[in-house]
C-alpha cells in the first residue's frame, strides 16, 4: 500500500453501484452482482457439495485475486453456513491493492441486504487495514479471512498455503492485464492443492491458454445474464518441463500433525493467544499459569500501549509489527471500550533531529490513517496538553488493559486454566508431554506450548534459546482534575496515557541489570523525568513534582526479547541432532541438504516479544495454529521463516560455532 493511493478510489452510479476511477471498470455486474458471483465462482467450483462433504475438523481454502466489496467472501460464507458441517473451518484469502475504505465498503455492501447478517459482523472487523497480510476472524473462528493488501505479484509469492479453489476476480483483463500474466498465473499453480478448482468471469483466450500452460485445465462453460460464457478449471499439476517451484527448506518445513490437545505453558498474552487460537480450531487446551491469575507478569500492567515502531525499509519486524497491530486492533473490538482499551490514538513526540527525520520517512511511507506527521500546535490540539515537540500521530492505536485482553481470550469453553501450577520439568510418554511439578503430575497433552517468556529456559530443549530479560518499572499517577484533559498516549523515552479508573499509567524503565521486582523509587524518580521530557504541562497539570516518591504506587515486571527484536514463535527442534543433520551448512551455506528436521514432536514455543507484545503475540498465537494445523500461514513466508526458532541454530552452524 502507497502513502499516495492508499484506497480505491469510487464513483457512483445513480443506482448506487460502485465503479473504480483507476481501472475504469465496475466491481460486479450491472444486472446481478450477486446472481453472477454465485453462477462464476459458487457453482463453477462445486462448492456447496465440497462443503457438504467436509469432515468436522477439516478445512477449506478459498484463494482470490481481486477483493474488491468482498461480495465474493460473503457468498462463499454464507454457502459455508448453510453446508459444511459445525467443525469445519473456512479458510479465504484474497489478494487486493486497493481496498475500499470502511465506508465505501459499507455502503457497497448495503447494495445486499440478504447479506446484512453476515456483512454487519465484517464490518466490525474491518478495522486498521494496512500494507502486507491482514488477518479477520470471523464466527467465532470458524471463518478466517487473510487479505493481502498491495500488488498481486509481491504478496502472492509470500503465501504459504494450499488452495483448494481460486476466484479469479480481477478488473477485467483488458482494463487491468496486470492480473492476467503468466507469472501470476505460475504463482496460483504454486499455491493450488492437488486438484484445486479455479473459475474466472472471462473467456478471453489468452487468459485461457496462459491458465493451461500454467498447469491448469481449462474449458468455457455457459454464462449468466450478459457473460455469454467463463472459465473454470482444474488444476493437473506443474507442467512437465517447467522447474517445480522450490521446496520448503526442512529447517523450516512443517511439522508432523499432532493429535489436538495441548498443554500451554505460561497465563500471559503470548499464552493466551496460543490456547485461544488453538481452542478456536476444536483443540483441547490446558493453560498452565503459576500465579493465581492470568496475566501477573509483563502483561499485568493497568495499561499498555499499541503503538507501532516501524521501519520505513520493509524488515521482517516492519512487516509483522503492521499485521499484528491490525489484528491486535480487530481482537480489541470484543472487549469494553474505556474500561478494556481505547483506540484514543497515539503520538510519538520528534524530540530531537534524528527522531524528526525518522520520522518524516515513515510519513513518506506509509498512508496517512495509519500515521501522518503533527506540527506543535497540531499534536497539542490533538493531545489536549501542552508540549514542546510535534510528532508522529498514529490515529488508530491507544492504550489496552492487557489483563482484559487475557481473560477474553482464555474464556474460551475449550480452554481449562489451571492456576498455582509451577512446571519445572516436561517428559515426553508415550506420544504425550507430561508436565511435572517435583512429583506432582499436573497435565498432560500431545503438543506443549512454551509461552512463559524467558522463564522457558529452564527447560533443557529451549535452554540455549539466546532470550534476554529486561526489567521495566511502571508508575501509577491519581488522575487530577486538570490531568483529565489528556486525550491520547503521549510517547518519547517513555508514554503517558490518559486516566483508566482515575490513574494514569507512566512509563516505563529499562534496567537490564536489576533482578528484583520490587518497585525502587530511584525508577519512579526515573520515570517523571520522562514525564517532564514528554510534557512539563502535564507534569505539572498532576501535581507530580510534590507527590512523595516513596508513596507513588507502581509495579515492575520481566520484559523478554531476543538479539533480533523478533519474536521466537513456532517449533522446536533437537539442538545437537540439528547440528549433525545440517552440518554442511558450516562448508557451505548455500546448500539444501534432503534430510527432515529433527523436531522435538509436539514442542513449539512463543516467546521474546519484548516491549511489543500487545501487537505480536496475538498474531503469533495464529502463527502457531497455522503451523499445528497446515493452514495458510498469517504472515508472509519471509517474515514466518525470521521468527522462527531455528533462525539461531542455522546462524550458528553458518557461523561455525556449532
Amino acid at each position: 500500500m502507497t502513502a499516495e493511493l492508499p484506497y480505491a478510489q469510487l464513483d457512483w452510479d445513480d443506482q448506487g453501484r460502485p465503479r473504480s476511477r483507476v481501472f475504469d471498470d465496475v466491481y460486479f455486474s450491472s444486472d446481478s452482482g450477486l446472481d453472477e458471483t454465485r453462477h462464476v465462482f459458487i457453482e463453477q467450483n462445486r462448492l456447496g457439495e465440497r462443503f457438504a462433504a467436509l469432515a468436522a475438523g477439516q478445512r477449506f481454502v478459498i484463494g482470490e485475486t481481486g477483493f474488491g466489496t468482498g461480495l465474493n467472501f460473503l457468498c462463499a460464507w454464507q454457502l459455508f453456513r448453510q453446508q459444511a458441517p459445525a467443525g469445519a473451518r473456512l479458510h479465504f484469502v484474497s489478494v487486493e491493492k486497493y481496498p475500499l475504505n470502511h465506508a465505501d465498503l459499507q455502503r457497497a455492501l448495503g447494495l445486499w441486504p440478504e447479506l446484512a447478517d453476515l456483512a454487519q459482523p465484517f464490518l466490525v472487523q474491518y478495522q486498521a487495514i494496512h500494507g502486507g497480510f491482514q488477518r479477520l476472524v470471523l464466527d467465532q473462528g470458524r471463518v478466517i479471512l487473510t487479505l493481502l493488501i498491495g500488488d498481486a505479484l509481491e504478496q502472492l509469492p509470500q503465501l504459504d498455503a494450499q488452495v483448494d479453489a481460486w476466484f479469479l476476480d480481477g478488473f477485467a483483463p483488458a482494463k487491468n492485464p496486470e492480473m492476467w500474466t503468466a507469472e501470476l498465473f505460475a504463482e496460483l499453480a504454486r499455491l493450488a492443492a492437488p486438484g484445486a478448482s479455479i473459475s474466472t468471469f472471462t473467456s478471453t483466450g489468452w487468459v485461457r491458454r496462459l491458465l493451461n500452460a500454467a498447469g491448469f485445465k481449462m474449458k468455457r462453460t455457459p454464462g449468466i445474464g450478459r457473460k455469454w460464457e467463463v472459465l473454470r478449471g482444474e488444476f493437473l499439476g506443474w507442467p512437465e518441463g517447467t522447474p517445480a517451484p522450490a521446496a520448503a527448506k526442512p529447517w523450516f518445513a512443517r511439522p508432523p500433525r499432532q493429535d489436538k490437545s495441548a498443554l500451554v505453558i505460561g497465563g500471559g498474552l503470548a499464552g493466551c493467544s496460543s490456547a485461544a487460537s488453538l481452542a478456536a480450531r476444536g483443540w483441547q487446551v490446558r493453560l498452565l499459569e503459576r500465579h493465581g491469575q492470568l496475566a501477573q507478569e509483563a502483561s499485568g500492567n493497568p495499561q499498555g500501549v499499541l503503538y507501532l515502531k516501524l521501519s520505513a525499509h520493509g524488515t521482517a519486524l516492519s512487516q509483522m509489527i503492521l499485521s499484528g497491530f491490525g489484528y491486535t486492533r480487530r481482537q480489541l473490538e470484543h472487549l469494553q471500550r474505556g474500561l478494556d482499551w481505547d483506540g484514543c490514538g497515539v503520538l510519538q513526540l520528534a524530540f530531537n533531529a534524528k527522531e524528526a527525520e525518522r520520522q518524516a520517512q515513515l510519513a513518506a511511507a506509509f498512508a496517512h490513517d495509519l500515521l501522518h506527521i503533527l506540527d506543535r500546535e497540531q499534536a497539542q490540539a490533538r493531545a489536549g496538553i501542552g508540549l514542546e515537540y510535534g510528532g508522529l500521530f498514529f490515529p488508530e492505536g491507544g492504550w489496552v488493559h492487557p489483563p482484559a485482553l487475557c481473560q477474553w481470550q482464555a474464556a474460551h469453553a475449550g480452554i481449562q486454566v489451571l492456576a498455582h501450577r509451577q512446571v519445572l520439568e516436561l517428559r515426553r510418554v508415550d506420544q504425550q508431554w507430561q508436565a511435572w511439578d517435583g512429583e506432582q503430575l499436573l497435565a498432560s497433552a500431545a503438543v506443549v506450548i512454551l509461552a512463559g517468556a524467558a522463564e522457558i529456559k529452564q527447560f533443557p530443549a529451549s535452554a540455549e534459546l539466546p532470550l534476554k530479560r529486561i526489567r521495566g518499572q511502571i508508575t501509577r499517577l491519581p488522575q487530577t482534575a486538570r490531568s483529565q484533559a489528556l486525550a491520547t498516549v503521549v510517547c518519547a523515552e517513555g508514554y503517558v496515557a490518559p486516566p483508566r479508573l482515575g490513574e494514569h499509567t507512566l512509563g516505563a524503565s529499562f534496567d537490564f541489570h536489576n533482578q528484583d521486582l520490587a518497585p525502587t523509587t530511584a525508577e519512579h524518580a526515573g520515570n517523571l523525568e520522562m514525564l517532564r521530557e514528554i510534557s512539563n504541562d502535564l507534569l505539572h497539570r498532576l501535581d507530580a513534582e510534590h507527590l512523595p516518591l516513596e508513596e507513588l504506587q507502581g509495579r515492575a515486571a520481566f520484559r523478554c526479547t531476543s538479539p533480533d527484536y523478533l519474536p521466537i514463535v513456532g517449533p522446536l527442534a533437537d539442538r545437537a541432532a540439528f547440528a549433525c543433520t545440517y552440518a554442511a551448512l558450516g562448508r557451505d551455506a548455500r546448500q539444501v541438504p534432503d534430510l527432515p528436521c529433527p523436531w522435538l514432536e509436539g514442542l513449539y514455543i512463543n516467546s521474546g516479544h519484548g516491549s511489543r507484545g500487545l501487537i505480536t503475540a496475538p498474531l503469533s498465537g495464529e502463527l502457531l495454529a497455522a503451523w499445528l494445523e497446515d493452514e495458510p500461514l498469517p504472515l508472509p513466508r519471509s517474515v514466518a521463516e525470521a521468527c522462527h526458532p531455528n533462525r539461531f541454530a542455522l546462524r550458528r552452524l553458518i557461523r561455525g560455532k556449532a
